[in-house]
């Protein structure tokens, strides 16, 4: 469908999120069929849940984190995305959230297509994306220049972006991820994609 030239649906998730990874493999073919486009928003947890106060809820450990684990597999069953849990879990994401800025910079589509190989390099083929030189392999099978990515993660202005993004998240009432708002309406979870589909198909309900 041609672009409507509304404003685009906003996407604000973090690399290590399970439903983050679930959400980002149909969000922009749903918002496609409506004329919409995503702004995908990398964004830290780490400084959401300190901001707000929250904590992980997945901890391994509880009742709720036994259960989310297990929702993890049956969420991406249900969806029929594939999913093998990574072996460390969570991890820092700031490097790849990083690349994405500088990539996004440039090269929207690249940009894109970076996030989504990060994330299925994260919950598919289970590598370590907290490290520097696995997110600067991901980016140099994609056609980027390894040495000037490298370069980027260290600069300031780049480390700004992702400190600007994060504190527009949480004035946006960003709490946790995946985090989508469609003209100002909030929807917060991968299993909202039905009531997404169904607002954009409405026009609200």
């Amino acid at each position: 469908m041609t672009d409507t030239g509304q404003a685009p649906i906003d996407f604000w998730f973090d690399f290590s999120s399970p439903y983050g990874y679930l959400l980002s493999e149909k969000i922009d073919a749903l918002a496609a069929q409506y004329g919409r486009r995503v702004k995908w928003h990398p964004i830290l947890l780490g400084i959401i849940f300190q901001a707000t106060g929250s904590r992980p809820p997945a901890d391994g450990v509880s009742s709720k984190g036994t259960y989310m684990f297990h929702d993890f597999h049956r969420s991406a069953r249900f969806m029929g995305i594939p999913y093998n849990p990574p072996s460390r879990f969570p991890l820092p994401t700031q490097n790849a959230a990083r690349a994405y800025y500088w990539l996004d910079g440039q090269d929207c589509a690249l940009a894109r297509q970076f996030a989504q190989a990060t994330y299925r390099a994260f919950f598919v083929d289970d590598r370590d994306i907290s490290s520097p030189d696995t997110v600067l392999d991901i980016a140099g099978a994609l056609g980027v220049d390894r040495a000037a990515l490298a370069a980027a993660l260290q600069s300031p202005d780049i480390k700004a972006r992702l400190k600007s993004e994060c504190d527009q998240a949480l004035a946006a009432g960003v709490f946790g991820s995946p985090h989508v708002i469609i003209d100002g309406e909030a929807f917060f979870g991968a299993d909202r994609l039905p009531q997404i589909d169904h607002w954009l198909k409405a026009g609200g309900f």
